[in-house]
């Protein structure tokens, strides 16, 4: 009979990512994880077989959150513009708060493991997918109703967009200069016209 868990999942897995986060996945010993979770080291493996395991399960979760929040966007009833910017600052909002300028975990994801780790490089591969659909879904929708250009395909746009947030994300690993981040929005913005 399967033992119940006397820990809460959603808040290891938190904790699990500000770890990694902070040092990243070859830099964080199986020791800090258990200092870290507040779980036992035998609940830590019963629960996620290896520090690897931890590490996919943590991506995951940081993935899903985030894929929420942009769905909440989407959902919203609000123009496709006002749509797009809200996706732009939101992959800028905790990353100006950032005082250790970490960067994205999914771009140090990306960098770190994912050249040589092909679970890793799925994980980071899906996250680009879901804001690549949320982009490309948004300008559709802009351009039918004549608030974004058709000078230029829905597509090259979207891709053009997710390289900002991309740009955005690495950027804040030496800057969390509200101004910088606002430029950069306001440009890509102006590219919808």
């Amino acid at each position: 009979m399967a033992r119940n868990k006397d820990f809460d999942e959603n808040e290891v897995l938190a904790k699990a990512v500000s770890l990694f986060w902070h040092k990243g996945y070859n830099g964080t010993s199986m020791q800090e994880l258990v200092d870290a979770l507040g779980i036992s080291r035998s609940s830590l493996y019963d629960t996620y077989v290896d520090k690897h395991t931890l590490y996919l399960k943590a991506l995951e979760f940081y993935q899903n959150t985030a894929a929420s929040q942009m769905q909440t966007i989407e959902s919203d009833t609000i123009s496709a513009k006002e749509a797009i910017k809200r996706l732009l600052e939101l992959s800028t909002s905790d990353l100006l708060l950032d005082k250790q300028h970490k960067g994205c975990f999914m771009v140090n994801a990306e960098v770190e493991v994912a050249p040589h780790d092909k679970e890793v490089l799925d994980i980071v591969c899906k996250s680009e997918r879901q804001i690549e659909e949320a982009f490309l879904k948004t300008i559709r929708k802009g351009q039918k109703n004549g608030e974004i250009t058709n000078k230029q395909d829905a597509m090259a746009l979207t891709r053009f967009l997710l390289n900002t947030i991309k740009g955005i994300r690495v950027s804040a690993k030496s800057t969390t200069d509200k101004a910088f981040f606002n430029d950069i929005i306001q440009t890509a913005l102006s590219v919808l016209d």
